[in-house]
């Protein structure tokens, strides 16, 4: 070929296809043709250009800089890459997911994802508000005071305590769907144990499987719903839930007792619902790992914890990843503030007031139903008004709240009165835990959400026993007003953790 015409098509070919500059090319002589070159070129930017089998048939004919040459220091400004070559070069994690954020409706499964949730939170609110109606009948019934009784809390704690530091590893080994199902079978062996009547050593046993079973699926459900779209109303009417089968349950509790059927029987009615959730989630959490929202999660998890040297880190480098973060441990005293309070009142409330009041046990039996009634409605109503406000400042307003509605319980010597302020503290109190689990989920790297939500709501929840077995063995010796001032140190113990927490969102690892 003619020299002049080669030195034509060359010239012509560096003109209209990007090239690369030899890597010893100085500054001044390839950066503002390199700059104005690649600055009209556009690609599209909704999507990134595919990779072909063979990228070689579409680049110029021209002469092209060796591959060795690319990779040796650059001395100058270098070319960007092309589109082909970053999609090369870009981790398969990325390439291979899209980052749609999963919601109540995407995939369409979630519905009765969220729906079985809902299910499972109402049977637990079930068994936690029951034993408020029915311990006075429990202390006749096994003739013990308030300090035997209050085992049934202890044990309960332990069980959930237990299962923080293994629901990851149990999750990991099988999967969503069995883990739940896991531990409804806790659950219902638990119960069978207690309809039986046995001797109260056996019922202590019965209530550490309860909190083993409630633990696990209450991990997982906050971990799923926290990561929806629009979380606090999902998680609101979630835990909305719990507060409805808290509301019905010393109801019905208290109608069956006062009508000479057996304390144990009420658990007749718990049984039959853990076994409904049993299939109920079984069937709506089936194929969760194989679904486009899940998989997305899954790698960026695994993208997050890449280790240069010892690859994928072990179960027990993340439990003391989680153990360090410091939104772990400030949520989990936080839940664990929030539980003992909770749980104190829906527990003792009714004796505090056969008591201190003079209250009938058949009457201000229903008193703690308005507590859960109050929980329910704040949890439906005041999340939405949460969401809007902001729901750091409105846990301060709330906690605020609480600790004067309070102070009315405890100074206002009127069973009406007291009735009432239980029943709008409730209502206060409802929104709390979802706008808390809402922010922690922000906060916690993607890689230890799974193990720090599990451990802030295993560890945190033995709140809900460590302070009613307190408020237990003090009212044997002093009284039953001291559940007053130990729910107030509560509600502090809260404000401070909730000043502590950091400010931002979610780390990458």
């Amino acid at each position: 070929m003619d020299p002049r015409m080669l030195a034509t098509n060359l010239e012509i070919i560096s003109n209209v296809g990007p090239s690369y500059p030899p890597a010893t090319k100085s500054r001044q002589k390839c950066g503002a043709e390199d700059i104005e070159l690649t600055s009209t070129s556009t690609f599209p930017t909704t999507a990134p250009i595919p990779a072909t089998e063979d990228d070689s048939s579409i680049l110029p004919a021209g002469p092209q800089t060796p591959p060795e040459a690319l990779t040796q220091p650059a001395t100058g400004v270098q070319t960007p890459h092309t589109p082909n070559e970053l999609e090369a070069n870009t981790p398969a994690e990325i390439r291979n997911v899209v980052g749609v954020v999963p919601s109540f409706s995407y995939p369409a499964k979630n519905r009765w994802r969220v729906f079985a949730a809902c299910l499972t939170y109402f049977g637990n609110g079930m068994n936690d508000a029951a034993p408020g109606a029915l311990i006075p009948y429990m202390e006749t019934d096994y003739n013990i005071g308030y300090a035997i009784v209050s085992l049934i809390f202890v044990t309960n704690a332990v069980g959930f305590i237990t299962t923080a530091f293994g629901t990851d590893v149990v999750h990991s080994k099988l999967g969503r769907a069995k883990t739940l199902m896991l531990s409804e079978l806790i659950f219902i062996l638990g119960y069978v144990i207690i309809v039986c009547t046995p001797p109260f050593a056996a019922v202590v046993v019965a209530f550490f499987l309860i909190g083993l079973g409630e633990a696990l699926n209450l991990a997982l459900n906050n971990v799923f719903v926290s990561n929806l779209a629009n979380s606090t109303v999902l998680l609101g009417a979630a835990h909305g839930s719990y507060g409805v089968g808290g509301l019905v349950a010393p109801l019905i509790a208290t109608a069956m007792v006062s009508n000479g059927i057996l304390w144990s029987r009420f658990f007749l009615i718990t049984l039959g619902i853990r076994v409904l959730v049993f299939f109920f989630t079984g069937w709506a959490n089936k194929g969760y790992s194989k679904e486009p929202t899940s998989e997305f999660n899954s790698n960026l998890e695994r993208l997050a914890s890449r280790q240069n040297v010892d690859g994928e880190p072990s179960k027990m480098q993340l439990l003391k990843r989680t153990l360090r973060n410091r939104t772990t441990l400030l949520g989990a005293f936080f839940i664990f503030a929030y539980q003992g309070a909770e749980v104190s009142i829906s527990g003792w409330v009714i004796s505090y007031l056969i008591a201190a009041r003079g209250g009938d046990p058949a009457e201000v039996g229903y008193v703690t139903s308005g507590f859960w009634g109050g929980i329910t409605l704040g949890r439906f109503i005041l999340t939405h008004i949460t969401t809007r406000v902001g729901e750091r400042l409105s846990v301060y307003v709330l906690i605020a709240g609480t600790i004067g509605l309070q102070l009315i319980v405890w100074l206002v010597p009127n069973i009406v009165g007291d009735a009432v302020a239980v029943a709008l503290l409730g209502l206060l109190l409802g929104p709390v835990y979802p706008c808390a689990t809402t922010i922690f989920s922000r906060l916690l790297p993607s890689r230890i959400q799974m193990s720090s939500l599990g451990f802030i709501s295993s560890a945190g929840s033995s709140g809900g026993a460590v302070a009613p077995f307190m408020t237990g063995l003090l009212a044997q010796g002093v009284g039953t007003f001291v559940l007053h001032p130990i729910c107030i140190a509560c509600y502090v113990i809260m404000a401070l953790c909730w000043r502590l927490l950091p400010v931002g969102n979610r780390k990458a690892a």
